[in-house]
């Protein structure tokens, strides 16, 4: 009797962005990298909504101009994430984080 062992893919950062670029992913997807690996994303109920929108419009007062603050959005955990927290403060950057997501040094506090 032969056993075979079965190896899951593990993309990088880049595989998966590529991937994103050449419409691998519906607009529609809800996915993200974890770990190497795609994972579909749970769907969000009525009070994962409301709370979203309550700490929005507070972190949006306590934060102002100071930081930027990013809901449901990409950053990079170097290699091998590419997770989409519900909310980031992250340091402000001339570019607005348009050449790259931002990585843990930017990153001041994670929701």
């Amino acid at each position: 009797m032969t056993i075979s062992t079965i190896t899951a893919k593990r993309f990088t950062i880049e595989e998966y962005e590529r991937l994103a670029k050449l419409g691998f992913f519906k607009e529609n997807d809800r996915v993200e990298l974890i770990k190497g690996e795609i994972i579909s994303m749970a769907a969000k109920g009525t009070p994962h909504a409301v709370c979203e929108t309550r700490l929005e419009r507070e972190l949006n007062k306590l934060i102002g101009e100071r930081a930027t603050l990013r809901g449901q959005l990409p950053i990079i955990i170097p290699d091998i994430s590419e997770p989409e927290p519900d909310r980031v403060i992250a340091k402000n950057r001339n570019d607005d984080y348009l050449n790259s997501h931002p990585t843990s040094e930017d990153i001041l506090l994670l929701i």
